[in-house]
């Protein structure tokens, strides 16, 4: 009975496109395993040189949170969490080397909350799941993106910069004296 008063309204409202307004509901958090390992996950990375980096992420440690997703999509969006917010505190992951943690504190001071917590998040997918790999696969680039070594400047390096240098120099100190020469005689010319 319900479900035809409910069709007979909504064929006499079709037409009219009414306001509804959404009260957000507060985000579960919960603590999730994932079905990539039971109490680890192993993130595979291709790096510049070819080779693959693998990352080792435990699962038990991060805090995994879901939450409606925004943009188009119809009901679904409204009816289902699936935006992925996963966390972990930085200073306290042992299972990152020390001078990595610091390097990711430094790179990534916008992502990382007042309690230290670094924070991803994905809403790229419909699926819950696949959006929990996409914030595996965001700190698995932000742990190697940490790892990278800076580059060694070469002793040909270091040559061929200082003489692009003293080059660079040479021809500012001749455009120099050909615009000091031009304005002298501009200044010969008026006076």
């Amino acid at each position: 009975m319900a479900a035809s008063v409910a069709r007979r309204c909504f064929s006499f409202c079709g037409n009219v496109r009414a306001r509804l307004t959404v009260i957000p509901q507060p985000v579960k958090r919960q603590r999730v395993q994932t079905s990539l390992q039971p109490n680890a996950a192993h993130v595979t990375r291709g790096s510049h040189n070819g080779q693959d980096a693998q990352v080792y992420i435990p699962v038990d440690r991060l805090t995994v949170s879901y939450s409606r997703s925004g943009g188009p999509g119809g009901q679904h969006v409204n009816k289902v969490n699936t935006k992925t917010e996963i966390r972990f505190h930085v200073l306290t992951a042992d299972w990152i080397p020390e001078d990595v943690r610091q390097k990711i504190l430094e790179k990534n001071k916008n992502r990382i909350n007042k309690a230290g917590e670094l924070l991803v998040t994905s809403e790229l997918s419909r699926s819950q799941h696949r959006n929990v790999s996409d914030c595996f696969q965001k700190i698995s680039a932000i742990i190697a993106e940490a790892r990278e070594k800076p580059h060694e400047a070469t002793p040909e390096e270091i040559a061929l910069r200082k003489s692009r240098l003293d080059k660079r120099s040479k021809e500012r100190i001749r455009q120099k004296k050909i615009h000091s020469a031009t304005k002298q005689s501009r200044r010969l010319e008026f006076d």
